[in-house]
């Protein structure tokens, strides 16, 4: 089965994210400290998302979310970044206002191909 593509868009408020850098250092005793990046892919990426809509659109949110059972990456688009692999292992419960719902639910980057079924 081909990775899937987490097409629903966040409310525009509320995408918040961070970006995480991995860096090898080494203290001298002059007080001089050499830094460089860590490994191939040292620069990863964490999103809290909330998404609002109607019992379909969350309910097909939910769905997506729960086939892949946290273990299975999918491809999904940040803002001014090009599509990545991410998992989402953390998710809220939906809350109800009238007839709209609401979730939050957070993606981090994974570069491990394996999990991309």
């Amino acid at each position: 089965m081909p990775t899937q593509t987490f097409t629903w868009a966040p409310a525009v408020s509320s995408p918040s994210g961070t970006a995480t850098l991995k860096v090898r250092k080494a203290q001298f005793g002059d007080g001089y400290e050499q830094r460089a990046a860590d490994g191939l892919n040292n620069r990863r990426s964490s999103y809290n998302l909330t998404f609002i809509g109607d019992a379909s659109k969350i309910g097909a949110i939910l769905a997506f979310l729960d086939a892949r059972a946290g273990a299975e990456a999918f491809y999904w688009t940040p803002l001014l970044r090009t599509q990545s692999l991410f998992t989402c292992e953390t998710y809220s419960e939906p809350t109800k206002d009238g007839d709209i719902y609401t979730i939050t639910a957070t993606f981090d980057q994974t570069f491990d191909t394996t999990s991309a079924s």
